[in-house]
């Protein structure tokens, strides 16, 4: 038997034995139908964070006004009209490759021409709904699915009418989409939302009636008339059907990301989730990995990319408390059972470079940690993960983790972008300094990485890969 294998029940017996230690019980969560447990977080007062920027920082900063790399170089660039980009993803279509792109601070969608990645063009803008966030898409083929949401207060929000839910677009002309239909939630929209074509999108959704976001399956066969068929939220959360909130930050962030009959849900404090939807009517939960404590709690597992082939998934926090929280985490979770996952590793944190001036990245404003993933791999113009972990870092910028070996994931590249110019938006507060948001790689090899005020950067990895 590999060491990889007899360690298993170790390992689930020192996880398990660890959580309990700290969360209590270990609770499943709630399903509209069946009676389960919910999760339980004993010392409630730990999850009262600050996200105010406290005194981590350095006392002295200066701004860094070239990019700095190692082992990757600059391919491209755009500044995408000074609409900065967030999420991303890709389609090859006769011979052309176009990248699609929801924006920070300016509602629309951009599509930008990179089959050269050296002169990248925007080749179109759709002006979205006014004061609505349109941070999510995502696409399948030829539909896209692009989210709608009332923008946060600490994103600039206010009280004024917004639109919500989820657009469906027809990119069969993949520069010139043609709007098909709209899903509506009741209550302020939906965040990162998961689709790899057929009939049925996975949204994370603000629904009336409930605190924080959670799961919603939506059938789009009719497009024109998209139709709920499915949800799922943890116990608590409902509470218009009189459910007292158990812990604080409960909220599916999503994406749900479905692997066959299961879906995998980055729900914030409540953990990593595992549930059958063999009848997507009645989802059912068959497993659960806390995260918080120790690590912080809001969007304590902020993403989860499972890849059931390989065993494991890869699974990250987002700290928005500018370094003064509790540690975030980037994860490799064993999931062979996935009713019994269990942590593998924690990816090491990002080390400045010598002379950078800080000893580590909280002391340098602006959001730190990992934030996004190459996730999209239902995407057939995506790279496959395999050795290489990209992760988006904020004010690291790009990290690139060989993860050959799942007990032992190692930094081979990073590249750290120069600090932006001119602010375009209310984030970061404090020092304008960079913030990486999310990452995508195409297969043939170039990554592509946007910011809250820059934008788009096009990499290419040159180190050596992992021969295993």
């Amino acid at each position: 038997m590999c060491g990889f294998c007899d360690r298993r029940s170790f390992l689930t017996f020192t996880t398990a034995g660890f959580a309990s230690a700290l969360l209590g019980k270990a609770g499943l969560a709630q399903s509209p139908r069946g009676k389960v447990d919910k999760p339980t977080i004993l010392n409630n007062a730990y999850l009262k964070e600050t996200n105010k920027p406290g005194g981590h920082f350095s006392q002295t900063y200066k701004r860094q006004t070239k990019p700095i790399a190692h082992n990757i170089r600059t391919v491209g660039y755009s500044d995408l009209n000074n609409k900065p980009g967030f999420k991303l993803s890709i389609r090859e279509h006769q011979g052309r490759w176009y990248l699609y792109m929801g924006h920070f601070w300016q509602p629309g969608w951009s599509i930008v021409d990179v089959t050269d990645p050296a002169k990248p063009e925007v080749v179109k803008f759709i002006a979205g709904p006014e004061n609505t966030a349109t941070l999510q898409m995502e696409l399948s083929g030829n539909t896209m699915i692009t989210a709608l949401e009332q923008i946060l207060p600490g994103l600039g929000g206010n009280k004024k009418p917004f639109d919500e839910g989820v657009l469906i677009w027809d990119i069969r002309d993949p520069v010139n989409p043609r709007r098909l239909g709209q899903f509506r939630t009741g209550g302020t929209g939906t965040h990162r939302n998961f689709y790899a074509g057929g009939r049925y999108m996975h949204l994370a959704a603000g629904i009336p009636g409930y605190e924080g976001n959670i799961y919603v399956i939506v059938d789009i066969d009719n497009p024109a008339k998209p139709r709920e068929v499915g949800r799922w939220w943890v116990k608590g959360q409902h509470t218009a059907g009189g459910e007292q909130p158990s812990a604080t930050y409960i909220s599916h962030h999503g994406p749900p990301y479905v692997a066959g009959n299961l879906v995998y849900l980055a729900y914030g404090a409540a953990g990593m989730i595992v549930l059958d939807i063999s009848d997507v009517t009645k989802p059912r939960q068959i497993g659960r990995l806390p995260f918080s404590p120790p690590f912080h709690s809001r969007f304590g597992v902020h993403s989860v990319l499972p890849l059931p082939e390989q065993g494991i998934a890869y699974v990250n926090s987002e700290d928005v408390s500018y370094g003064a929280s509790a540690a975030p985490h980037a994860s490799i979770v064993d999931i062979r059972d996935p009713a019994n996952p269990f942590l593998l590793s924690i990816l090491p944190s990002p080390i400045p470079p010598s002379g950078y001036g800080y000893r580590d990245f909280s002391e340098k404003g602006g959001w730190q940690g990992p934030h996004n993933i190459n996730h999209l791999q239902h995407n057939p113009d995506v790279e496959k993960q395999g050795d290489l972990l990209y992760l988006s870092y904020f004010n690291a910028g790009l990290r690139i983790f060989d993860v050959s070996n799942p007990r032992l994931p190692q930094e081979v590249g990073y590249f750290i972008p120069p600090d932006p110019e001119r602010r375009l938006g209310v984030l970061p507060e404090g020092r304008l300094v960079v913030q990486t948001e999310d990452v995508l790689v195409d297969r043939r090899g170039y990554i592509y990485i946007t910011h809250k005020n820059q934008g788009l950067w096009i990499l290419k990895y040159e180190g050596r890969k992992s021969s295993s």
